[in-house]
């Protein structure tokens, strides 16, 4: 019978021993450069450290004594010739497979040593890379970017690891910062390709001396042009504003007011930027970049949120027998339906046209009209600073409560980061940020004249 013809074998990357296609210059899996001509076999095997260099491991990895040497194939040993773990050592320096690379000059086990050398002598150390001053492993200057797959190559401007070609991360995939009683976190989401939203946690005194906490989240329009910059301006200037005007002793209220106004300010002059096509939509340089803005104020007794948009601060009591609180009312087609009583709020929000918004800061933004409002809390508790990525998977304010933790108020970076789990669980559609202000203060008397959110 005829026999069918084979297929030719792919040739196999050097670095990864993926196969690669005909014609490709560069490795799909590990970006190693398929063009490069192969090094000369060596003496022995190249045995290369585990761990970059003390200076330069990433915070928490161990002391000089944590790391490991990569031992050097043989050619019994299972598994020789796979790649291992690339993220801790380099490819082989020639095409061949490595159990053949630690082997190709030694003698067979047994053998007698040549004639004329005696007792084999023990090979040359293995120059330390924390003591190179050339090549790939050379100790990078102060403040050098490292991979975070090989964890030795520089990365270049365009994001891509010098030594083994990887992309990084992005910064803003993925943010959290703690900052004494205040904390926010960030995420990419699961469906976008890049995280749109932003915030901004800070502390100041006020003339009095005491302290005043401050949390600003916004986010990016994704119809609008840059919103990632967008959000990014907004946080910044409104966050800005409050940390001058605070300790001069205007108003909480009226501070978050201007911060609003100046975040709208700071957005509005990205519109000015002109020829700043997107690479995946090259026409949305013609939008005005917008963001939505929402943020809080604690200050001695008074608790300040400040909005435009539909970004939420939500009132979450340290007691859970007492009721929790949604503070702002958002800019949408939703809110507008209810306000007019044309729907009742299921009906609203389980509409298409639900999550338009009717007001944000950009420079197309029909009226600035930045929302404010005070409370005096009589109880301590926690407010709850966030995106629609989040409230979107607990909108009311009892569904909000129920997956704050219980220790929130005392550890608000862990419920941050519960609190994005959350909305990750749950599907992940949209960016989530969140930011958790604790509030402390004495319980007061039944008779109080507080006003409560």
């Amino acid at each position: 019978m005829s026999q069918k013809p084979q297929e030719t074998a792919l040739s196999k990357c050097a670095g990864c021993e993926e196969p690669a296609e005909s014609g490709d210059r560069f490795c799909g899996a590990c970006g190693y450069d398929l063009s490069a001509v192969p090094a000369p076999p060596r003496d022995r095997p190249t045995v290369a450290l585990t761990v970059p260099a003390a200076e330069n491991r990433p915070e928490g990895a161990g002391g000089s004594g944590d790391f490991e040497l990569a031992a050097p194939a043989t050619a019994d040993a299972p598994g020789s010739d796979r790649p291992g773990a690339r993220a801790h050592t380099q490819p082989p320096t020639q095409a061949q497979p490595r159990a053949q690379a630690a082997t190709a000059h030694a003698p067979a086990a047994g053998a007698p040593a040549p004639a004329g050398t005696g007792a084999p002598s023990a090979a040359p150390p293995v120059p330390d890379p924390r003591t190179r001053t050339d090549g790939p492993f050379a100790t990078p200057p102060a403040g050098t970017k490292l991979c975070v797959a090989c964890r030795a190559g520089r990365v270049d401007t365009d994001g891509y690891c010098e030594n083994c070609g990887h992309a990084q991360p992005r910064e803003r995939d993925h943010m959290e910062q703690e900052l004494g009683s205040v904390a926010a976190v960030s995420d990419r989401g699961l469906r976008h390709h890049r995280n749109e939203d932003s915030f901004a946690v800070s502390t100041t005194a006020l003339p009095d001396g005491s302290p005043a906490v401050v949390a600003i989240v916004c986010d990016g329009v994704s119809s609008a042009s840059r919103p990632d910059e967008a959000s990014a301006a907004a946080a910044n200037a409104a966050n800005e504003a409050l940390l001058e005007s605070l300790p001069r002793g205007t108003h909480p209220q009226q501070a978050m007011h201007d911060a609003i106004v100046a975040a709208a300010k700071s957005v509005d002059s990205l519109a000015g930027e002109t020829g700043r096509a997107t690479e995946h939509a090259p026409g949305r340089h013609q939008n005005a970049p917008a963001c939505t803005l929402v943020g809080a104020i604690t200050a001695g007794d008074l608790l300040v949120v400040g909005w435009v948009g539909d970004s939420r601060a939500y009132w979450v009591p340290d007691d859970r027998s007492a009721p929790p609180a949604r503070l702002t009312e958002d800019d949408s087609w939703a809110a507008q339906m209810v306000a007019a009583g044309l729907m009742s709020e299921a009906q609203a929000y389980a509409d298409d046209r639900a999550h338009a918004i009717t007001g944000w800061l950009g420079a197309d933004a029909y009226e600035l009209e930045p929302h404010t409002a005070s409370f005096k809390p009589d109880r301590p508790g926690l407010v709850v600073v966030c995106t629609d990525g989040l409230w979107n998977y607990a909108e009311s304010a009892a569904e909000m409560a129920a997956v704050v933790p219980a220790d929130a108020r005392s550890r608000p970076l862990h419920a941050a980061r519960a609190l994005v789990g959350h909305a990750l669980d749950g599907g992940g559609h949209d960016n989530v940020t969140v930011a958790l202000v604790p509030f402390a203060v004495t319980p007061q008397g039944a008779g109080s004249g507080c006003d409560t959110p």
